[in-house]
């Protein structure tokens, strides 16, 4: 089956807070991979907010911010949430989330850790700040744009972990 036949993959974004990277992961992701991806983003203790900087920036780059919410991990998790859609793939974006202890995931899906640092704790002037947040957001674009070209329909899973994991510690 080929990858456009196919279901959507369902794929979570995790941090702690889901405030901001989590967030721009998800709006990325439903973007570039329309179609082929459903992304989601949740946090292991969410701030109820997504950070205006964020909201600000996706904005600007003409994605709708009006659905995105900052919610729990527990939302997605088999034994909390029977409806929880099984999930294909799970990317931490923050090295806090990366190392909790998760729930247990509906699907069995594949897992790897996409760090960036968080822009939400940049400090200065408006325009450093805005900065951060464009980094985060290219980091993380480059990171997806790479995993929304691999094979699905055609990689076997031992390598397709190698490239996940290999696409979490690219640089650009």
């Amino acid at each position: 089956m080929t990858d456009q036949a196919r279901p959507p993959l369902n794929v979570l974004f995790l941090c702690t807070h889901n405030s901001a990277r989590s967030v721009l992961a998800e709006s990325l992701l439903n973007r570039i991979g329309a179609g082929r991806f459903k992304a989601c983003s949740a946090g292991s203790m969410p701030s109820g907010t997504i950070n205006p900087h964020a909201i600000h920036l996706l904005q600007h780059l003409n994605y709708k911010t009006e659905d995105l919410r900052s919610k729990a991990w527990d939302e997605f998790a088999k034994t909390n949430n029977p409806e929880a859609p099984d999930l294909d793939f799970v990317f931490t974006v923050c090295d806090n989330a990366a190392g909790e202890v998760c729930p247990i995931w509906p699907g069995q899906p594949m897992t790897a850790h996409w760090g960036i640092p968080d822009p939400s704790a940049a400090t200065g002037t408006e325009a450093e700040i805005a900065l951060a947040f464009a980094e985060a957001y290219r980091q993380l674009n480059a990171r997806i744009t790479l995993f929304c070209a691999l094979p699905m329909a055609s990689i076997d899973k031992l390598s397709l972990q190698r490239r996940l994991d290999e696409i979490g510690k690219t640089q650009d």
